[in-house]
């Protein structure tokens, strides 16, 4: 996972990841998280916005990014990809957190 930057977010509390390629953010559309580049629009805006939390499976070292713009959705690994979803089982909340090396 590629370090927070101040990205194509408007929103103060939420941040977006940037890609290798220059002006490409980390976006969820259908659930999954694409690499693509930001069109200027507010709707990428918001899709590539996520808000920093406490780690759902570990609050004392873990952190886990809830979706700006789907509200309960967090990002979350699954077979070496990302993906939006609800975390309502131990299993999804424990792939929604992660941690810094």
């Amino acid at each position: 996972m590629s370090a927070e930057c101040s990205g194509p977010s408007r929103h103060r509390a939420a941040r977006s990841f940037a890609a290798n390629d220059p002006g490409c953010y980390r976006h969820q559309k259908n659930n999954e998280v694409w690499v693509e580049k930001d069109d200027g629009t507010d709707a990428f805006r918001n899709d590539a916005s996520f808000y920093r939390r406490a780690g759902l499976a570990d609050t004392a070292s873990g952190v886990s990014f809830e979706s700006y713009s789907a509200a309960g959705c967090y990002l979350w690994h699954y077979y070496y990809l990302l993906y939006t979803q609800p975390a309502d089982t131990t299993l999804a909340r424990a792939d929604a957190t992660f941690y810094a090396e």
